[in-house]
């Protein structure tokens, strides 16, 4: 006999888990392809790459707490909302990086010191500002269907905020 009664989860509630956990298992699905690509094909991430990860794994943690909490109220406005957001952020970053790949090469700025070191010598908000500004190595074009690395993420933050917004929606 169980502790505490069970009972049937709302609709609106099983849509938002299950909503919510596609969303996370698109996000775990793109940061596993990253690193595929990074430990088995040897495609080092240059700043700007790592921001948007960055950005997929705040998705992830976002997506997991919509689907543990479940909302059914003005709560899956707010996860909605979050997701929205830090979706809109990952796409201004992969849309950043975009441009800097679609420079002629004498405009393309100096390749910059590594993260680790610029964590370790710079102030936090500094280091920010150097990485969302990219560097030489943010420009270089690597593609996969023909298609570059940063068009991908920017159509996977467009899906996913757009994801976010249809299953916060009314019912009905």
């Amino acid at each position: 006999m169980p502790l505490l009664p069970v009972t049937a989860e709302s609709p609106i509630r099983a849509r938002q888990r299950r909503g919510h956990g596609i969303g996370l298992a698109a996000c775990v699905a793109i940061l596993a392809g990253a690193y595929g690509l990074e430990w088995i094909v040897g495609m080092e991430p240059c700043p700007l790459c790592i921001v948007q990860r960055l950005v997929f794994v705040a998705l992830a943690v976002t997506f997991l707490l919509g689907y543990v909490h479940a909302a059914s109220g003005w709560g899956r406005f707010v996860h909605g909302g979050l997701v929205a957001g830090l979706a809109a952020l990952g796409a201004a970053v992969a849309s950043r990086h975009l441009w800097l790949q679609s420079l002629p090469p004498e405009e393309v700025p100096a390749c910059g010191p590594g993260l680790d070191y610029m964590l370790g010598a710079f102030p936090l908000t500094e280091t920010v500002s150097m990485l969302l500004a990219g560097s030489g190595e943010c420009a270089e074009v690597h593609t996969i269907m023909g298609v570059t690395l940063p068009a991908w993420t920017l159509a996977g933050y467009i899906l996913l905020g757009l994801w976010a917004l249809w299953i916060c929606r009314r019912p009905g």
